[in-house]
């Protein structure tokens, strides 16, 4: 099998970095004054609240990820629940979810470039930011696993950094008022806020795609997902807070994080959360070119996407075709502009997602010998968890509009297509 042709050089160090980056990108930096503006000085309970609900989701996966040690994620759990229809349908979501987000995010990396040198915030300027992080990303994952856990290792303290003294810097201006308001949430902009909230805590369910490079992944996986997701939920929680003490709720629609690091440091400060920004940005689009691939290479590993995907460098040890098939259409999405609508929709593929992995844990459980059950990650509960991540996950789906399922429709349907032409061809070519 291809799988154990490929190194094992993630350890639990790099895995926690995987989930970091997978969820701390561009959205810390945009969303507090989007939910604020929803729900005042509430938001940073909201934060806090949602996290600690969406919990019952990444714990599920947690036990999913404790009975594999092989790549695919997503898409084994799938597959093996429900067959290889299913199985693919995943992984594809989960693809196109992936590089929507990176193609926004390189969009926004040359935007907040730009709000250093305008040079680079439009035209030529534009598309050098994103071939020139597309091609240092692409390479360093052709060259090595390793590179690519050091280059978001290196990226994390960059963007870390900042947010941290901006916590540090800011926690004297919050007020026993700020941080227990009087009054109630206006329950009629709970939907849309809880909405926006999602986009701070996706990015964690691909960690398992790259089971086949981690080191004990039965272990180190889960681990990795149920600490990492509570670090980042209470350090949203300290920046928000910080960013409702700071900002007049008349501005919360219009200002960012820029405007604390302003408000406490002048100059310096906003120039220090902008190559924040732009680090964090960085970081989860090396993350994403980290693990994109990998969902080619598993779906293409299990001959449902051309064998190519599923080639491995004798030289470095990599997918290395993959990861330049994945870089390409990352780079061209983004370039095009054509990820706009493709975004939008990203998230609720991934609640599909979610919902076919949620639903997929008792044939998994029962799939499994029982030495590995004896070992797995269990929750206390039975099935308590998972079926409150079931409920959290479709509740949010109805907040979604039309157009949204529409979308999702189409990019779901153009996978199966494409499965079912692989199929067919590569029945005929047998």
């Amino acid at each position: 099998m291809a799988a154990t042709r490929l190194k094992r050089d993630i350890g639990i160090y790099g895995a926690s970095l995987l989930v970091l980056n997978g969820l701390i990108g561009a959205g810390i930096f945009a969303l507090p004054g989007a939910v604020a503006s929803f729900t005042g000085l509430w938001s940073p309970w909201l934060f806090l609240v949602v996290g600690f609900l969406f919990l019952s989701v990444v714990l599920t996966f947690a036990e999913l990820a404790s009975y594999y040690d092989d790549s695919g994620g997503p898409i084994l759990y799938a597959l093996h629940a429900f067959g290889p229809v299913a199985g693919f349908s995943t992984g594809w979501l989960l693809f196109v979810s992936r590089m929507s987000a990176y193609a926004a995010n390189s969009t926004v990396m040359a935007t907040y470039i730009g709000a250093l040198e305008p040079w680079f915030a439009d035209g030529i300027g534009r598309a050098l930011v994103i071939v020139g992080m597309t091609t240092g990303l692409v390479w360093s994952n052709v060259i090595g696993v390793k590179d690519g856990v050091r280059t978001m290792a290196v990226l994390t303290v960059l963007k870390l950094a900042p947010l941290l003294l901006l916590v540090l810097a800011g926690l004297g201006e919050v007020t026993g008022a700020t941080l227990l308001p009087a009054g109630t949430i206006f329950m009629d902009n709970l939907g849309k806020a809880s909405l926006l909230l999602i986009y701070a805590y996706v990015g964690f369910e691909t960690l398992a795609v790259t089971a086949a490079e981690t080191k004990n992944p039965r272990q180190s996986l889960p681990s990795a997902l149920v600490r990492t997701v509570i670090t980042i939920g209470v350090l949203y929680f300290l920046v928000v807070l910080v960013y409702v003490a700071i900002i007049p709720a008349e501005d919360y629609a219009t200002s960012t994080l820029v405007d604390v690091g302003r408000h406490l440091a002048g100059p310096v400060g906003a120039v220090g959360i902008t190559i924040a920004a732009v680090f964090s940005i960085a970081g989860n689009c090396s993350q994403s070119m980290l693990q994109g691939p990998r969902l080619l290479f598993s779906l293409a590993e299990r001959k449902m996407l051309p064998q190519v995907f599923a080639r491995v460098n004798a030289r470095y040890s990599t997918p290395a075709v993959a990861i330049v098939a994945t870089g390409l259409l990352g780079m061209g999405l983004a370039l095009s502009g054509t990820f706009v609508q493709l975004a939008i929709a990203s998230s609720l593929a991934r609640l599909i997602a979610f919902m076919l992995c949620i639903a997929a844990l008792p044939a998994v459980r029962n799939q499994a010998s029982e030495e590995t059950r004896r070992h797995a990650y269990r929750l206390v509960g039975g099935y308590t968890i998972p079926i409150i991540g079931m409920a959290i996950c479709f509740w949010l789906m109805l907040q979604t509009t039309r157009d949204n399922w529409i979308a999702v429709g189409l990019l779901l349907g153009a996978g199966v297509l494409l499965y079912l032409v692989e199929k067919r061809f590569m029945k005929t070519g047998e």
